[in-house]
C-alpha cells in the first residue's frame, strides 16, 4: 500500500502526506503547526504518528513549522546539505539527532520505503523532488519546477502516481498586476511551470503506460 494527500499546496503552503503499512511521512511543513496537525486529522492521522518530514527546499512556503514540528513532537528531518545550511532558523530549532543529511540522487530508506531524491530546477541551494517506493508502489513529487528536461522526464517514467507542478498559463502572466521581475522569476529557467508545459509532460509520460494517475500542483496567491 502507498497512498498519498496533499494537506496545502500553494504560495500560501505547502504540507504533503504519504503513507504505506508501515510508514507516515510528510513532504515539507509549509504552514503553521497547527495547520499541519489539523490537515492531518482530517485524512484520519495524527502529527504523532509521523515517522519523519522530508524537505524539497528552504522557501518559507515549504519549511515555515518544519523546526517547531520536529521540536515539540520528536520528529526526524531529512534535506539536503545545501537546504539545511540555507534553513538555519528552522535548524536550531531540532534537536541534532532529528537532522538527517541525504544526497541527492542516492537512495536512502525509511521503514518500509525507499526515497529517491532527484535535483530540480527552482532558485533555491539545492532543490529536490522524490520517487517514493514500497515494494512495486512508485510515486512522484515534482513541484517547483523552473523547467522540464530529459533527466526530469527520466525520474517520474515508471511512477503510477505523479504529483506534478502545474503553475500558470503565460498568456495571463504576461498581463497580470505582478511587477515584471516576479514575472520573470516566474516564467524564468528556475522558477515554475507552465500549465501547457505540465501538459507535454504528462503526455510524454503517458507513452510509458505506467502512469495511472496524475494531480496537478496550482498556484494559490497569498492573500
Amino acid at each position: 500500500m502507498l497512498k498519498f494527500c496533499s494537506l496545502f499546496s500553494g504560495s500560501s503552503g505547502n504540507c504533503l502526506f504519504i503513507n504505506s503499512n508501515h510508514t507516515k511521512i510528510l513532504v515539507d511543513a509549509g504552514v503553521s503547526c497547527k495547520k499541519v496537525c489539523e490537515g492531518l486529522e482530517t485524512v484520519g492521522a495524527s502529527i504523532t504518528d509521523i515517522d519523519a518530514i522530508l524537505v524539497t527546499h528552504e522557501h518559507s512556503d515549504h519549511v515555515q513549522s518544519i523546526g517547531t514540528i520536529s521540536q515539540k513532537y520528536d520528529i526526524p528531518v531529512y534535506a539536503n546539505f545545501e537546504t539545511w545550511n540555507a534553513m538555519e532558523k528552522q535548524r536550531n530549532k531540532i534537536n541534532p539527532n532529528n537532522l538527517h543529511t541525504f544526497e541527492n540522487d542516492k537512495d536512502f530508506d525509511l521503514k518500509d520505503l525507499t526515497i529517491h531524491p532527484f535535483s530540480t530546477p527552482h532558485d533555491a541551494a539545492n532543490p529536490c523532488g522524490f520517487n517514493i517506493h514500497n515494494g512495486s508502489k512508485r510515486l512522484s513529487i515534482a513541484t517547483d519546477l523552473g523547467h522540464m528536461n530529459n533527466d526530469l522526464i527520466a525520474e517520474l517514467y515508471h511512477s503510477s502516481f505523479v504529483f506534478l507542478e502545474s503553475n500558470y498559463d503565460p498568456e495571463i502572466l504576461k498581463v497580470s498586476k505582478y511587477p515584471f521581475p516576479l514575472k520573470q522569476r516566474i516564467s524564468g529557467p528556475h522558477g515554475h511551470l507552465s500549465n501547457s508545459t505540465a501538459g507535454k509532460t504528462i503526455a510524454n509520460l503517458l507513452l510509458k503506460k505506467d502512469l495511472k494517475e496524475v494531480m496537478l500542483r496550482p498556484f494559490k496567491q497569498r492573500k
